[in-house]
């Protein structure tokens, strides 16, 4: 799914379709998160200690390979989680929620499509799973929270609906623009492009999901998933370089069509 933000325009395809989440989730594990911050369960302050436990059924990220006994805050484990998708400190947010409230929380912003089924997938999932065997999402949802998002910059209904201050709010956003991981969206866009964005990578496909900002303004949202991509393709190419290209070009597309 492909909004103009300028026009309102929205396009898709299979939007409504479920599909893995990959690390796509974690979005709405980040806004979560703030909610129970905003409700006082939660301090962004608190200091979590990294123990090698954390670093079990973990593929992603930089501190599965640093040394247990690090101290960082729950902000720093959100922004770890969602900037360099560190399956470690994905654990560490985690495990302050419970999966049927990051769950219940989706279905109360109307992501009906969006299901959290794991803290994080087993390393030995068969690409050919079954899609209740993941969390799985829709590209529309993953449109309908980041268009939330973006809207509780000004609006005092968005961040009802979020459940969180207009700082929280703030904070999320800046964090999704935060993201280093420059493949897919971005990877086609002109280089200083701001997309505040999070990606995935699945066992059978990539997906990214961001805003795409232009002259210092929203100008698109973009949610693309891939599926059923096989490991290597008929040339020889690694399927995941096609998927990420053609998530670029999808991209692509969007800032040039938009602007006219």
């Amino acid at each position: 799914m492909a909004r103009n933000l300028r026009t309102g325009e929205t396009i898709g395809r299979g939007a409504d379709e479920e599909t893995p989440s990959a690390s796509t989730r974690k979005t709405s594990i980040m806004m979560a998160a703030l909610k129970a911050v905003e409700d006082g369960r939660l301090d962004l302050d608190e200091q979590i200690v990294y123990e090698k436990r954390l670093a079990e059924e973990v593929a992603s990220g930089i501190f599965r390979y640093m040394t247990p006994g690090i101290v960082i805050s729950l902000r720093d484990a959100i922004t770890g989680m969602m900037v360099l998708s560190d399956n470690v400190c994905t654990k560490m947010v985690f495990e302050r929620l419970t999966l049927e409230e990051v769950d219940s929380y989706c279905k109360a912003l109307g992501m009906s499509g969006t299901h959290h089924r794991f803290l994080i997938p087993p390393l030995a999932l068969s690409p050919d799973h079954a899609l209740g065997a993941v969390t799985t999402t829709t590209a529309a949802d993953q449109v309908l929270l980041l268009q939330t998002i973006l809207d509780a910059q000004i609006s005092e209904d968005a961040t009802a609906r979020l459940g969180c201050s207009r700082a929280l709010c703030a904070f999320a956003l800046q964090t999704l623009k935060n993201q280093v991981l420059r493949y897919g969206i971005p990877s086609r866009l002109p280089f200083e492009t701001i997309v505040a964005s999070k990606g995935g990578r699945g066992k059978r496909g990539r997906m990214d999901a961001g805003i795409v900002f232009r002259d210092g303004a929203p100008f698109y949202i973009l949610a693309a998933y891939t599926d059923q991509v096989p490991q290597v393709m008929e040339d020889g190419t690694p399927g995941y370089t096609i998927a990420l290209e053609t998530i670029g070009r999808l991209a692509r597309a969007c800032w040039e069509e938009f602007q006219s």
